[in-house]
Parts: structure tokens; sequence; C-alpha cells
């Protein structure tokens, strides 16, 4: 070996050594910038793949459409061919059920994953109440907006909107967008409830703004007809309840004055949603998306579009339910023509139990014959018994999920944990269930009880066995004719036994019931 030394090395050595030493470390810099920026680009590609490749994710809620108003599901007087579809392809779950037996309560379940008992506000809303969610609060659609996915709703909303004075002639907000909506096209209330107008991402649709809108719920405004005085104006007598402002010749629920241009059409909204709901589907099909779907049929007042008037035989009731599967299929077909099908997971049910007469005159009552709406359950809308909130409810996924019957017990309340768990994120609310498997068909195991909720009251489901509190008040619903399920003494049914909740077992085994008890306190004090 031969020793340099370094007293004695040349200047020029000296440079080319540096320059060569120098030369070495710009090449490892280089090298590590390359590694890291491949690095990158992984993450980038992988993330990219990930969103790409993650489900796209509809939810279509129909408006008390009860468990026997299917013809999957029991009925014989009306078929529905559609929706049987959906669960012939999918699983059909035969205990699964809405957190409330009215809708409001219902929607917040649905789309934050608490119970609505909790919140004191989640009634039945007027068309004035502001935004039930807080907007700070975790949603299905924020969670999903979090992951990349495109969200709209279209169709009913009925959680209020704005913090209170509500000024229709400008953007209303907090509204669906301020909880996680990226698109909405809705109505605020009801079709029963002013306004009776359609609202865009905040903004009401078609308003003249020399005709601004006024909306009163308490008073009406002066040389305003209603349905109360004015009865030659009326295409739909109203029963009880829905005598106020004349809207396209059926009387409402509250007070609206201005808006003419912008007022809808009843017979034509259903195919305005459904044609809502196809744009939303067309121009996000590249991307993953949240559809929540949520149809006004068969909810009053029932106005079908003209070909399907009178097509079931069984009042604007009846013809609304079939319009409603039509709506369905079509819906169907444009997932099918997108090529979306095997990479879309559809979730169907309902917000409640279903209710014949519920504030018209429209045959629905007369024309009934031997059709069941609750099916084997005894109770309707409005109450604690089982039709109140056992509702259909069908997870199909082309490709993915294994057609079968479930009997799971499962509530829409888990569709946040389980949506949660599908697109691999944290955070959902405590009362929501994780039962992606169960959804999937690849499981049975569901939740093991639930509290179920009516007008503020509540009960305890537990392994298809029901607990219903002492209440006080009527106990038949004499407008709707629908027993509510009130009783001055504790009532345990087993529906394994007992479907039509015809026996109180809470005396002859007071074990089973005193476990209820114990049960239904812990989740109601938590």
């Amino acid at each position: 070996m031969i020793l340099l030394d370094p007293l004695r090395i040349e200047p020029h050595y000296i440079g080319k050594t540096i320059f060569s030493i120098c030369s070495i470390f710009l090449l490892l810099a280089c090298k590590g910038d390359e590694t890291k920026k491949t690095s990158n680009e992984t993450k980038d590609r992988s993330k990219t793949e990930i969103v790409n490749s993650a489900p796209n994710i509809i939810i279509i809620y129909a408006d008390d459409l009860g468990y026997g108003d299917i013809s999957s599901y029991g009925a014989t007087e009306l078929q529905t061919p559609n929706m049987d579809k959906l669960a012939e392809g999918g699983v059909r779950f035969t205990n699964g059920y809405a957190t409330s037996a009215t809708c409001t309560p219902s929607r917040y379940g649905l789309l934050t994953g608490i119970y609505p008992w909790r919140n004191k506000n989640a009634k039945i809303l007027p068309g004035t109440a502001p935004l039930l969610i807080d907007t700070s609060l975790q949603t299905l659609p924020k969670l999903l907006q979090d992951k990349g996915y495109k969200t709209g709703i279209v169709g009913k909303w009925h959680l209020g909107l704005g913090e209170g004075e509500v000024n229709w002639n400008r953007k209303i907000e907090p509204g669906p967008n301020e909880v996680g909506f990226d698109y909405s096209y809705i109505m605020a209330a009801t079709q029963d409830r002013v306004p009776t107008v359609y609202i865009q991402d905040g903004m009401v649709q078609n308003l003249d703004p020399s005709d601004p809108i006024s909306i009163d719920y308490q008073n009406n405004f002066e040389g305003e007809p209603t349905g109360k005085d004015n009865p030659e104006m009326l295409k739909m007598k109203w029963h009880h309840g829905h005598n106020n402002s004349i809207v396209n010749g059926i009387p409402r629920i509250g007070f609206m004055k201005g808006g003419e241009s912008a007022k809808w059409i009843d017979e034509d909204m259903a195919n305005t949603f459904l044609e809502e709901s196809q744009q939303f589907v067309k121009r996000n099909k590249d991307k993953p998306f949240f559809l929540y779907y949520a149809l006004q049929q068969p909810h009053v007042p029932r106005t079908p579009s003209p070909e399907f008037v009178g097509k079931s035989g069984m009042g604007p009731r009846g013809d609304v339910i079939l319009e409603a599967d039509w709506c369905i299929g079509e819906f169907m077909k444009t997932l099918e023509e997108e090529h979306l099908l095997e990479n879309t997971l559809i979730i169907f049910s309902s917000d409640n139990g279903p209710v014949l007469n519920d504030g018209y005159f429209d045959e629905s009552v007369e024309k009934i014959g031997s059709h069941k709406p609750g099916g084997p359950f005894r109770g309707g809308k409005y109450s604690l018994f089982a039709a109140g909130t056992r509702v259909p409810l069908i997870t199909h996924w082309k490709g993915r999920i294994k057609p079968g019957v479930s009997k799971a017990l499962v509530s829409q309340l888990d569709i946040m944990a389980s949506i949660s768990e599908l697109v691999n994120t944290k955070g959902i609310n405590s009362d929501s269930q994780n039962l992606l498997d169960v959804f999937l068909g690849e499981n049975e195991n569901g939740r093991e009880n639930l509290v179920i909720e009516a007008m503020s009251r509540t009960a305890l489901v537990e392994d298809n066995w029901v607990m219903i509190p002492p209440y006080n008040g009527r106990k038949i619903n004499e407008e709707v004719n629908i027993e509510l399920g009130n009783s001055n003494e504790y009532q345990l049914y087993n529906l394994n036994e007992d479907v039509g909740q015809v026996k109180n077992l809470a005396k002859s085994n007071q074990l089973k019931l005193n476990e209820m008890i114990e049960v239904y306190d812990s989740i109601r004090n938590r």
C-alpha cells in the first residue's frame, strides 16, 4: 500500500479529489430524491387505487312503506317486481328495524348512527324547523366525503333547515350541504307540508324574485284560501290536520304565500326525483359516490302520475307503491347501463311502518281489501307495536352479496358503523354497531338488542322478544285507526310464538321481564 503524505499532494490532485467526493454525494442525494419520489408516487397510486376501487353506496329510502306492502315480504294484492328483484339478488332481512315509528327520528338515526330519542328535538318537524343535525356531528355523508366520495341526497329531507327564521328567498343554510352532502335536491319536509317547492343546494328552484315566499305554521296570510274555508277549490278532500294552504288543489299543513312559479306539481314528483337521482349517478360514475335517494311514496298526499292512476285497484296508496316500484326499476336500469352494479352496495328500506288514512280521504281504507300493509305484525306508523318499526330491509351488491334471507336483528342505526368498516375509517357514533358481515350476508349474528321509539315513547327488542314499559295516553289513535301500544302495565311479547303480539307474558314470565327492564334501563341511561 502506498501512503500519501497530505503535505506533499499537488494542488491539482486535491481539486480532483474534492470534485470526485462531491460528485459521489450528489449522486447519492439524487438517488435518495428519486427513491423518495418513487415512494410518494407509489403511495399516491395506492391511494388512487383505493379510491377508484371503493364501492358506490346507495340508500333507497321509502316513506311509510310497510313490511307487508312488498310482494317479496308476503303481499299478494300488490306485486312489486323491482323491489322483489333487489330482494332476490341480495339479502332480505325479516328482522330489520327502523329506529322510530315516525319519519324525522328515523332519518336522524340513519344519518348519524345515534338513537333519535337521545335528541329531545328529534320529533316530527314542521317545515320551518331549524336543522336538527348539529353541523359538528359526524354523519354518514361526512364520513364518506372524507374518503373521497361524492355525496348526494335527492328527495325528502325533513330534518330541518336553517337556524330558526328561514328566509326562503335567499340561500338556505345550514342544511344537507352543511352536514356532508356535496349535492342536494330536496323538499324541505313532507309532501303534505309547506313550503311546496324544490330546494337545490340551498336555493329554491324556479323562484321569481318579484313573488317572494312567506311561510307561517300558526297564522294564515290575509286573503289566502284554505282547505277549511274553501272546499270548492279542492281536488283532494282533507280528513284531519290538512286544512291550511291549498297548492295544486290539495290542502296542506301550514300556510304559504307567494312562490307560484316555484311550486311543484305533485303528480310529477316521482319522476322529478327519479331523474335527479339518475343524473347524479351519471355525473359521478367515474368516482366513488354515495346517494341517499329518499322516495316520497307512499306518504300522503298520494298523487300518482297519470299512468299509474287506478293501476293497483287499491286507490292512490296502492298506485303510488307501484309507482315507487317502477322508479326503483328505472333507477336500477341506469346503474346497469352505466356498468355500476358490480361495484355498488344498495340498501333499501322504509323510514317507518304503514298508515292508511293519514289525513286525506283517498280510498286507502275503503279499497284495502285483504291487503295487510303491516304484514303479520300489530300496529303501524306511530305505534310501539312491531309494525311501527319492523320494516322491509334489503341489501344488494351484484356479484358480492350471495342471495338469501336473514333472520338477524339489524337496525338502520347500524348502517353508519357498517359503512365505516366497509371504507376502512373510524370515528363512528356509539349507538351504531358494525354489522357489515351481516349486511353482506356472511354472518347471521345481528345485534343483541335494540331500543325502538314511537312519538317519544321507547321499548326494547331483544332476540325477538319485545318489552314495552307502561305509558299513559290513548290506546288507539282514532284518526288513523292504529293501536299505539300504550298500557298502564308492562307488556312482554315473544314474537317467535306470538307474531301478532296478542298474549302479554309480563305477569307469567317475570324473570324475562326483569331481565329486559334491566337491559333497557342500561341503554337508556348510557
